[in-house]
């Protein structure tokens, strides 16, 4: 674990992306504490500029406080893009482990399957399941995983053909242990890094893809996103720039930051780095 982390940690962008990280977290868990109220409360005038009326972000057009909007925001973007990601891994996972375990008609057949899901434009696709769904945070949860998940289990499918037919995998065969046990406790586990690594890159591009969901008013309508900011406020960016500014600062931060985490991982968990 110590080498791992002076391995993680060498780069001074992954540590600047870690700092970053833990500290949008920090605020979106404790923004229940520092703003009771909620973020749809009206604070002031539309429309006031930063620092004005004791608003340090200015308000939106209803007026209502961008510090609060930014901090609840975060809640929801990291949650959208935690679950979803979490979603599409354990989907990825398992079709993958499957394919590249088994092979032969079982690996035609999960491919065929996943080629299905990427050949459909993915934000298409999206926008109709959460539109049948209902727009919520459950569909766009659900929504998001459905169109990652062939990503990971592409990955997961080549890890398994290079380590199927590997010494410790035939040991275990020979010990009599049963598929479930050689996929998940001796495949699996040396498999991880880039699994990982592409997790870790996932949470970035699905918090754009929940952002764009709620700017096109396709969010959950009872919780403030960034997205959801940006849109509402797309009428008056040219008065008020802050209403737009503000949010879409956010989002790059938050996907700058888990970019140079999932490079950091990469550098880390890299074999060559390792050796």
């Amino acid at each position: 674990m110590r080498d791992f982390m002076t391995r993680f940690l060498a780069r001074p962008q992954t540590l600047i992306g870690l700092c970053v990280f833990i500290a949008i977290v920090a605020v979106a868990l404790a923004a229940p504490l520092l703003f009771p109220k909620g973020p749809f409360t009206i604070v002031g005038m539309p429309l006031l500029a930063p620092g004005s009326a004791g608003l340090a972000a200015g308000s939106d057009v209803l007026g209502r406080s961008m510090v609060v909007g930014l901090a609840y925001g975060a809640r929801v973007s990291l949650l959208v893009g935690i679950s979803s990601t979490c979603c599409a891994v354990g989907i990825g996972v398992l079709l993958g482990a499957v394919a590249g375990y088994y092979g032969g008609v079982v690996d035609d057949l999960l491919m065929r399957l996943t080629e299905f899901f990427q050949i459909i434009p993915a934000f298409v696709l999206l926008m109709v399941l959460v539109a049948f769904l209902q727009p919520s945070l459950f569909s766009t949860v659900i929504g998001i995983a459905l169109i990652t998940w062939p990503q990971v289990a592409r990955v997961v499918r080549g890890e398994f053909l290079a380590l199927r037919n590997r010494e410790f995998v035939q040991a275990a065969r020979l010990l009599g242990e049963s598929d479930l046990h050689i996929i998940f406790r001796e495949i699996l586990p040396n498999a991880l890094p880039p699994i990982v690594v592409v997790g870790s890159m996932m949470v970035g591009s699905a918090i754009l893809t929940e952002s764009a969901l709620a700017f096109l008013g396709l969010g959950d309508p009872g919780l403030m996103s960034w997205g959801s900011m940006i849109g509402a406020s797309r009428s008056a960016m040219w008065v008020a720039w802050w209403t737009t500014v503000l949010p879409g600062l956010a989002i790059m931060v938050t996907v700058l930051a888990l970019n140079f985490i999932g490079d950091g991982l990469n550098e880390a968990l890299s074999p060559r780095r390792r050796q």
